[in-house]
């Protein structure tokens, strides 16, 4: 098979692998279907040459379509091909970084040697100090985890599934505590014995809906992960059926339910929201609203923290105030030092939602109209799939 066919193959097969929350998608022009740009997390993005070494796959994951069995034109790159495609795309400015992922050809840690030689060529032979992502397989030897993390700026094990029990829902042969959760742990000591390591840290991904699991489940384990092993990220695809597999009748995922998980995981990870807090945003069913903003639901949850008076609440104040983000926060906070917040048209002014904030917020001299919108929200509790918790259940 000719390198282009190859890369066809193989850039199709890995864009199931998340690298970029909202921020992943295809250059414009020619070659765009080899260019993936990444969102940065302090803003602006990074062009990513994001492939497979091989999509050859020993693993059944019901949900990809890479799994064995399935009939797919498989093919492979040597570390060497790979790599020198890799500093074509680079020398002209197309790419900036890589993204290397696999199938598990053979087991776990025969294919992770050849996707460190491609990073060792890159580094070691080309000389090549950009952005790296590196993809750990499940599996994967201690010694392979380490040489990982001494070549890459970022690594991931793909956890999939929120506990045993899903996964094997959706694979016979994966082993969440020995075989994704143990890695994770190598990273994190690794890490912390030596901080220069993986200065991007380690991430992970769920595959959401196809195991049948709930949102708190997800939520759950997201928690879990972030605390006790230091992810810097967590990211969630939205199942979508696969021709001629185990799961090709299962209905796909709304990629709504997908974007409501990401809006809660932002509330743990950056606006530093508890997980107590976070669980009031879920339903009956152990789910996120979709139709509701999760912060907004927690809010008309929580009726006895608001108003919030803007010009003496603390940071962590105005940040459960829906319309509030980090940035609009400080802003205020900045504001204040100055002269006291007395309209709605300044908090406009400070780019912050005011339909959304004014039914939680407070200021002397407010109009009679704005203080109505405080009391009205109250109304919509009603729609809510749980009534609201007592303060004495919230704290038992």
């Amino acid at each position: 098979m000719e390198i282009q066919d190859r890369l066809e193959t193989l850039v199709e097969a890995a864009r199931f692998d998340v690298c970029s929350y909202s921020g992943v998608r295809e250059v414009s022009r020619a070659p765009a279907r080899f260019i993936f740009r990444a969102a940065l997390p302090g803003g602006g993005s990074i062009c990513l040459f994001k492939i497979l070494l091989t999509n050859v796959c020993t693993n059944d994951c019901a949900y990809c379509v890479n799994q064995v069995g399935r009939d797919v034109r498989r093919t492979s790159f040597l570390p060497e091909e790979l790599a020198k495609v890799f500093m074509q795309l680079h020398s002209k400015k197309m790419v900036q970084g890589l993204f290397l992922s696999s199938g598990v050809a053979g087991n776990a840690s025969r294919t992770m040697e050849s996707m460190i030689k491609t990073v060792e060529i890159l580094r070691y032979r080309y000389k090549f100090p950009g952005y790296i992502h590196l993809k750990i397989l499940p599996g994967a030897s201690f010694d392979y985890v380490a040489e990982a993390c001494k070549l890459a700026n970022r690594v991931s094990v793909n956890i999939e599934a929120p506990t045993t029990e899903h996964l094997a829902k959706i694979s016979s042969q994966k082993d969440l505590y020995q075989g994704i959760l143990e890695p994770m742990r190598w990273v994190k000591k690794l890490k912390a014995a030596n901080e220069r390591l993986v200065p991007g840290g380690q991430t992970t991904q769920f595959v959401v809906g196809a195991a049948g699991e709930t949102d708190r489940d997800i939520l759950h384990t997201s928690s879990a992960l972030y605390n006790e092993l230091e992810l810097r990220r967590i990211y969630f695809s939205a199942f979508r059926p696969v021709r001629n597999s185990p799961l090709e009748g299962q209905r796909p995922t709304p990629p709504l339910r997908e974007h409501r998980l990401y809006q809660t995981d932002w509330l743990l990870r950056v606006y530093g929201f508890t997980p107590g807090e976070v669980e009031l945003a879920l339903g009956k069913t152990g789910n996120l609203s979709l139709g509701r903003d999760p912060k907004l639901v927690i809010a008309q949850k929580q009726s006895w923290l608001y108003p919030v008076d803007v010009n003496t609440a603390s940071y962590d104040e105005l940040l459960r105030v829906p319309g509030i983000g980090p940035t609009s926060a400080k802003r205020i906070i900045e504001t204040r030092r100055d002269h006291s917040i007395y309209s709605v048209e300044q908090l406009r002014k400070m780019r912050i939602s005011v339909r959304k904030a004014v039914p939680y917020i407070w200021f002397r001299g407010m109009l009679a109209t704005e203080k109505e919108k405080q009391l009205s929200f109250m109304h919509e509790l009603d729609d809510l799939e749980e009534p609201t918790p007592t303060l004495a259940g919230v704290l038992s």
